[in-house]
């Protein structure tokens, strides 16, 4: 059974949806208060944690801010705000989906199952040796079952699409990966060339990454391409970057 944490002073609307999501195998517990929520976030044992916005005490996005550099538990925020600036913000912050109020319970528990089971990217035939537990390359060290990570023995707090994305990128360092494959490694939602949740999952990486010698910097943007490792002296990312170069000008 998943462990839900909801964090929202609507007192009817939780006791409603604790009843709810029994109905679909979630144990969900209440918390109404922004501080008091941030306390048991913090604490784990949650696999996500709906997060209301709008809260006594701290907002959700402070709630969220503080959390995240302690804790990668799954994020879904609640809001009924209709700004979206606010929705930009959650996501930016580190939020892995937002639900605006009101909402439909079903859609509610679609979004909450969309995230909890996002891994790699499917591929159709399965390979003839499976990947290994452990990828260790360029001083990371990514540890697929227990979905931990550490960058030359620092440990680094990523969420599951931080995870996705960082484990495409060090599988083919130097190769440019175009924005619709990284986005089905790391999304259940069908792709949108317009969509900029993995532009902004990118930014958040490249930040946690912001330790030691600062490997973020070595995520760079193809502009209307994708994304690459750059590697040092990788010939092949140079061509890749040459023919990017020149189908761009063409457009320009």
């Amino acid at each position: 059974m998943e462990s839900i944490l909801i964090i929202d002073d609507d007192v009817s609307l939780c006791t409603m949806l604790k009843e709810y999501l029994a109905l679909h195998q979630m144990q969900l517990s209440m918390s109404h208060h922004g501080f008091i929520g941030l306390e048991q976030a913090s604490s784990g044992g949650f696999d996500l944690v709906l997060l209301d916005i709008m809260l006594p005490g701290i907002d959700g996005l402070n709630v969220l801010r503080r959390l995240r550099p302690v804790s990668a538990v799954n994020v879904l925020l609640l809001t009924a705000r209709s700004d979206v600036g606010d929705r930009i913000a959650g996501l930016d912050i580190g939020a892995d989906d937002y639900l605006p109020k009101p909402f439909n319970p079903r859609e509610l528990v679609a979004r909450i199952k969309a995230i909890l089971r996002r891994r790699p990217f499917p591929h159709v035939e399965a390979p003839p040796n499976p990947p290994s537990a452990r990828l260790c390359v360029h001083g990371f060290e990514l540890n697929r079952s227990t979905r931990a990570v550490r960058y030359h023995g620092h440990r680094l707090a990523l969420t599951d699409g931080e995870f996705a994305l960082l484990e495409a990128l060090l599988e083919s360092p130097g190769v440019v990966l175009d924005r619709e494959y990284l986005f089905g490694r790391i999304s259940q939602r069908p792709f949108h060339p317009l969509d900029r949740s993995l532009d902004m999952l990118v930014s958040r990486l490249r930040r946690k990454l912001g330790v030691s010698d600062n490997p973020g910097q070595a995520i760079r943007t193809i502009r209307s391409t994708g994304y690459v490792f750059a590697t040092p002296g990788s010939s092949a990312l140079h061509s890749q970057l040459e023919v990017a170069g020149e189908i761009e000008s063409k457009f320009s």
